[in-house]
């Protein structure tokens, strides 16, 4: 109920991402620069609720919190059929985005929670393949919508899409968890947003995300470039398929033997990926890239989650999910700006290929980070599920 909650929410993002910047210019004649900040300022909005978010369950109820974000991200819905200026739908965003944020967030932080400690991989790469399918079938639908259809039918939709989602959180049993609260008041403190602990597997997640990144916000160009633009609408899909398919394996690998069973594999598999797509000339290896890429990365996602989560004990599960998230979303918004300045010195191609290389040194970044330690962790989480 929850993971289905959490694709519907996801799918209004991910259609509204491809297609708000041609509703921006198309309704008020903005200029590309204001249509980028209109897309943009979605996941600016999504940081700041996740930061808000994660101190904020020593202190509510996290059933109330799901509740409360599921209706204001409907409402935020709403807004979008109030078409006063681009100021206007800029502000919408940006409310939108914070109300996902907090919404997703939660979502996490319950799951983590009410997944018992031996099974805590598999429950969240389950969980996560939510945000996967939405990933690869919003973006589609979105561009199908835009070619067949009007911008108050894509609103329309998001709102439907946006009111199954607070209906499945309604009717959901969720649990009323309240995370444990610290006795003595502290002061404010950038330990309050964001948990020490998990800060290191954090940055692992935003540098592999670098790659990811780079592949969502110029794949479309790359393909226009080697004449592969056929193929590429089907690279979503073979990434989601790819992910589908592993995740319930890697899942239970990583809750039987660890996570560097998966890890240091999936980071190699993921450097795979983006060296087959910097030499891609057809449409197999664009799509065996994309089959590569989805195994990688999409396996990478949940057990680098679940070691976060693996990281802090109970009553800082919420902020440790927060930060984890804080470092991937991070990274998703800024690889197009950072990687946007090399492209016009390196071409796609090379981008491609330096981000291969990139990924291999994550790897060993991980290992100094996490990696030596993790059979000790792994070993203490398990006695600790048996007790």
């Amino acid at each position: 109920m929850l993971s289905s909650a959490s694709f519907f929410i996801s799918m209004v993002f991910y259609l509204l991402m491809v297609t708000i910047a041609v509703y921006s210019v198309e309704t008020f004649n903005a200029s590309t620069g204001q249509a980028g900040i209109a897309s943009g300022i979605f996941i600016v909005g999504l940081l700041i609720g996740r930061l808000y978010i994660g101190r904020k369950y020593n202190d509510f109820n996290t059933k109330v919190i799901l509740v409360i974000s599921g209706i204001a991200i409907v409402t935020s819905i709403f807004l979008y059929f109030i078409q006063l200026n681009i100021s206007f739908l800029i502000l919408t965003r940006l409310i939108h985005g914070f109300t996902f944020g907090i919404a997703a967030n939660t979502l996490a932080t319950i799951i983590a929670v009410i997944v018992p400690p031996s099974r805590k991989g598999e429950g969240i790469g389950y969980f996560t393949m939510s945000m996967t399918l939405a990933a690869a079938i919003g973006p589609f639908i979105g561009v199908l919508m835009s070619k067949h259809a009007n911008h108050f039918g894509i609103f329309l939709l998001c709102l439907i899409f946006g009111t199954i989602s607070l209906a499945f959180i309604l009717f959901s049993n969720i649990p009323s968890l309240r995370l444990k609260k610290n006795p003595e008041k502290q002061k404010l403190s950038w330990t309050q947003f964001l948990e020490p602990k998990a800060i290191p597997i954090a940055i692992v997640i935003m540098g592999i995300s670098f790659c990811y990144g780079s592949v969502l916000a110029f794949i479309n160009l790359y393909a226009s470039e080697v004449n592969l633009v056929e193929a590429a609408s089907f690279f979503f899909l073979v990434y989601a398929l790819a992910i589908l398919f592993s995740r319930p394996i890697t899942g239970k690998l990583v809750d039987s033997k660890g996570a560097n069973y998966v890890m240091y594999p999936c980071i190699l598999i993921l450097s795979a990926g983006m060296f087959v797509l910097s030499i891609a000339s057809t449409s197999f290896l664009l799509l065996l890239a994309a089959g590569l890429i989805g195994l990688g990365y999409g396996n990478i996602q949940s057990t680098a989650q679940a070691v976060a989560i693996k990281m802090v004990p109970p009553g800082q599960i919420g902020l440790a999910t927060s930060t984890y998230y804080i470092g991937m979303d991070a990274a998703n918004g800024l690889s197009p700006a950072v990687l946007g300045v090399f492209i016009p010195f390196l071409g796609f191609q090379h981008m491609y290929l330096a981000l291969a290389f990139f990924a291999i040194f994550m790897a060993g970044f991980y290992y100094f980070v996490y990696g030596r330690k993790e059979s000790m962790i792994h070993s203490s989480v398990e006695k600790g599920a048996t007790h």
